[in-house]
């Protein structure tokens, strides 16, 4: 199963695939072990876990990123915390998975929500996979970044040409008289 195919669902605790669609919204089915196939309305508001982020210092951290150092952390032996956990261990945790998380705006919700989410997820989810793609989403960007820095170099050159021309231009009018010629009679 991939990130791409899994919902949260604003108001419904849990995971959820879609499996279907509707005349007025989706059909999807809960991953909590149940099966139980559920149908969304048009107004309700619907997720896709891949394009899910949490705040940090520095602007914003994938799910997916955050979701494979999660897996990695907990294979050397971290401990995720539960349901009954206490809620300082929540905040501990997180620091560890993303030390630069944003503490004013990601909440203690967020950060049980992410523990639950990721619980429903560990068995189903291809993690080699997640982080293949991505890698490869990275790559594009940087791609794009480059492209992108190429373009504005190319652009601030123009401008500088344009610039000396008319500096130039403009220099060889100073001192000089300039006027209309007028024909004498």
């Amino acid at each position: 199963m991939e990130l791409n195919d899994i919902l949260a669902i604003a108001g419904m605790p849990g995971l959820f695939k879609k499996i279907g669609q509707h005349k007025n919204g989706l059909i999807v089915e809960a991953l909590d072990g149940t099966g139980k196939k559920i149908p969304t309305g048009a107004n309700t508001k619907v997720s896709l876990l891949a394009d899910v982020a949490m705040f940090t210092m520095d602007g914003e951290e994938k799910l997916a990123s955050i979701l494979i150092t999660i897996n990695k952390l907990e294979k050397d032996g971290l401990e995720i915390p539960n349901k009954k956990s206490d809620d300082k261990a929540f905040p501990e945790f997180l620091g560890k998975v993303l030390p630069t998380y944003d503490n004013e705006k990601v909440y203690l919700s967020d950060i049980k929500k992410l523990t639950n989410w990721y619980g429903l997820l560990k068995d189903n989810l291809d993690f080699i996979a997640l982080e293949k793609s991505l890698s490869d989403a990275n790559e594009l960007d940087t791609d794009e970044t480059k492209t992108d820095k190429a373009k504005a170099e190319t652009k601030a050159k123009a401008e500088k040409v344009v610039k000396t021309a008319n500096a130039k231009g403009n220099s060889k009018s100073k001192g000089k008289s300039v006027g209309t010629i007028r024909k004498m009679a």
